[in-house]
């Protein structure tokens, strides 16, 4: 049975067809098909410009959100030759905030020196730890400052912030730690999605799909994002209207907003110990 990178092919190569003014891949004779072999698809009505070598990077660190990084992870694995890395110290499994654990495929030494993509999941105390250690602030900055592009959901921007890669630059995350972005030099928006320049930002958890989805179009094309965006059925209805401050109750916004004040003091501490000119000062 086809997996579901087979399934893309698929669509892929059927959606190509229907491409006017692209480039088209070489045709080839497939494979012949074995008992054990994966299902093989004729891709030869493939956009060449479909088919990518895409170096992606995702930071793990203990205490990361999951939904941070799962959301993103599924848009990247379905770019056809991307190598996507789970990065972190070492190669033990990482824990989440919510005990999920993910094991890395690579650690900061591992991972390649120039990325495509350089991606920064968040959390709640876990992301202030990673702010506060020396070797992931120093990974960050260094592929940061390489890479083509420098992407984080949720707080995952504060270290970027932290990390001298958003100085200047608009950017977003949680709503409840947005406006600390500002102290380490960023310019905070309340939006969805922040492009700003290659550095790409996503507010909290659930707007990695966004960011992932967003990113594919700019790595691929707005078909081939289309396309993995039908793959995933990603057409949210939720049952309440109640995921931004604006939408939710007060009194759920108060209660949410009431949980953090040793977060954001923490973060600003972070904050006025950098060095002024890692903030633009």
């Amino acid at each position: 049975m086809a997996n579901r990178r087979d399934f893309l092919k698929t669509a892929t190569s059927i959606a190509g067809a229907l491409v006017v003014g692209t480039g088209q891949a070489s045709a080839a004779t497939p494979p012949p098909q074995t008992a054990n072999a994966p299902l093989e698809h004729d891709m030869s009505a493939m956009p060449a410009s479909w088919m990518g070598n895409d170096k992606i990077a995702m930071l793990l660190y203990p205490g990361f959100t999951a939904l941070d990084l799962i959301g993103p992870q599924y848009f990247f694995a379905n770019l056809m030759g991307a190598t996507v890395q789970l990065v972190a110290k070492d190669r033990a499994p990482v824990m989440s905030d919510t005990g999920l654990a993910i094991v890395p495929t690579a650690t900061l030494e591992e991972c390649p020196a120039d990325l495509d993509v350089l991606f920064v999941p968040g959390s709640g105390g876990g992301v202030l730890d990673a702010m506060e250690d020396p070797a992931l602030v120093a990974f960050v900055a260094d592929r940061g400052t390489r890479a083509k592009w420098v992407t984080s959901v949720c707080t995952g921007s504060l270290l970027l912030a932290r990390a001298g890669l958003l100085t200047g630059y608009r950017a977003t995350g949680h709503w409840v730690a947005r406006e600390v972005l500002a102290d380490f030099g960023a310019i905070p928006v309340n939006e969805r999605v922040v492009r700003d320049r290659n550095r790409m930002t996503g507010a909290g958890v659930s707007a990695g799909l966004d960011l992932g989805l967003a990113m594919t179009a700019e790595l691929r094309d707005r078909a081939y994002a289309e396309g993995v965006q039908l793959l995933a059925e990603y057409a949210p209805k939720p049952p309440f209207d109640a995921g931004t401050p604006d939408t939710a109750p007060k009194e759920v916004v108060e209660m949410i907003g009431g949980m953090f004040p040793g977060f954001i003091d923490r973060a600003k501490r972070i904050a006025r110990a950098m060095p002024t000119t890692a903030k633009g000062g």
